[in-house]
């Protein structure tokens, strides 16, 4: 796939500190309930069920499920995002006692010289990358490699595509885009399980309204 043109600055500048304080209330309180139709107290407990001790999260938002979630005892986690903002803002919210950060792009290659991960998380980040579902392959290329055998990958996107929003998700959906904010208007259940079929075992996905709750396993 060409990656010319794939540039994720836009989808990550939106999070300032002025939005990382509005964020739960916002999105996952408000635009998750009603309008994607996928409630932050679901995507939690499919956070929940995967994952583990030794966790990589990627795209971490405002740090929600960090600071919600149940990690084991001792949990080694580290923070992945392009925007610095976002992890100074997930770390100081996190449980887990020992948290390091690493800004990084997931459409490039990622240099990593630590330990290997059980669980990596993608939590809303798919549908702010730029470029169709098909060329975001490349996130799970990427990524593959930071995880250990039989470790999960898992995560959740709001698709653009095969399902049937209301009148204020499409309205939100079209603005997003028209910004950069959301790039998925061509992003689809096919060719996201295409995309972790082609990296991963054992995929599944689970469709909530408008998002995908999806694993695999390496």
């Amino acid at each position: 796939m060409n990656k010319e043109n794939l540039d994720s600055a836009a989808g990550a500048e939106v999070y300032s500190d002025k939005t990382l304080r509005i964020y739960d209330l916002l999105v996952l309180r408000f635009s998750n309930s009603f309008l994607w139709r996928c409630s932050a107290s679901k995507a939690l407990s499919f956070f929940n069920r995967n994952v583990t001790g030794n966790h990589l999260d990627v795209g971490v938002g405002s740090g929600y499920f960090l600071e919600h979630g149940r990690f084991p005892e001792n949990a080694r986690l580290v923070l992945m995002d392009l925007n610095p903002h976002c992890l100074e803002y997930a770390r100081s919210r996190a449980v887990v006692e020992n948290v390091t950060c690493a800004e990084a792009d997931v459409l490039e290659p990622i240099e990593w010289e630590q330990d290997r991960f059980e669980s990596i998380n993608l939590g809303y980040l798919l549908h702010c990358l730029p470029g169709t579902m098909k060329q975001k392959y490349l996130v799970f290329e990427n990524l593959k490699p930071l995880l250990k055998e039989g470790g999960v990958l898992f995560g959740s996107t709001i698709l653009g595509q095969g399902q049937k929003p209301n009148w204020g998700a499409r309205k939100l959906m079209a603005l997003y885009n028209s910004k950069g904010i959301f790039s998925n208007a061509e992003d689809n259940l096919d060719d996201l399980r295409a995309n972790l079929e082609r990296y991963f075992s054992d995929v599944s996905i689970e469709v909530v309204g408008e998002v995908a709750l999806f694993k695999g396993r390496a």
